[in-house]
């Protein structure tokens, strides 16, 4: 099964932590009922920076489900798309 994904990265100050973690949530909600898996990972040495990835099976789910979002991660506009190791 082919898969795309985008990565975004993103720094928030501790009094943004959890406002952040709300937006993670809804976005979580948006993109499951897009069909897109979204994954968020904490730096474990540096709280407050993220990395956030959204995968799916072709490239026009996942821009579909990056223009519906009310609040996109970043990155979303650099789509990558897996390739089979030679």
């Amino acid at each position: 099964m082919p898969r795309v994904l985008t990565v975004g990265r993103t720094t928030v100050a501790a009094d943004q932590r959890e406002a952040f973690l709300a937006r993670v949530a809804a976005r979580r909600t948006h993109y499951a009922k897009a069909g897109v898996r979204y994954w968020v990972f904490e730096e474990a040495s540096l709280p407050g920076a993220f990395v956030e990835f959204c995968e799916a099976t072709d490239p026009d789910t996942l821009v579909a489900a990056h223009n519906a979002a009310p609040d996109p991660p970043t990155g979303t506009n650099r789509p990558y798309v897996e390739v089979e190791p030679r």
